[in-house]
């Protein structure tokens, strides 16, 4: 699964029905359903370091969830940072 939205570039209609749905999953789940690629080009201009020993990194920032939906009818996975949802399918 590819990076494909966030709620803010979503509509409400959209994004509650998948929120209201999710259950929560651990990274290791997240990380074996999500492109690496995709997720590490997210990580970087959400300015996370891409090792711990430059800084804070996605996998070290302990306010970040992981969940799994539907997003417009399709399994999703999304991580949720600054209560912004951040979607791929």
């Amino acid at each position: 699964m590819t990076y494909q939205t966030n709620c803010v570039n979503s509509t409400a209609a959209v994004i509650c029905p998948m929120v209201d749905a999710a259950i929560e999953v651990s990274r290791r789940t997240f990380l074996k359903h999500v492109d690496h690629e995709s997720l590490r080009e997210l990580a970087a201009s959400m300015g996370y370091a891409d090792h711990p020993s430059r800084g804070l990194t996605l996998a070290g920032d302990w306010h970040v969830t992981y969940h799994r939906s539907k997003f417009r009818g399709r399994r999703c996975y999304y991580l949720r940072h600054s209560a912004i949802e951040y979607i791929f399918c």
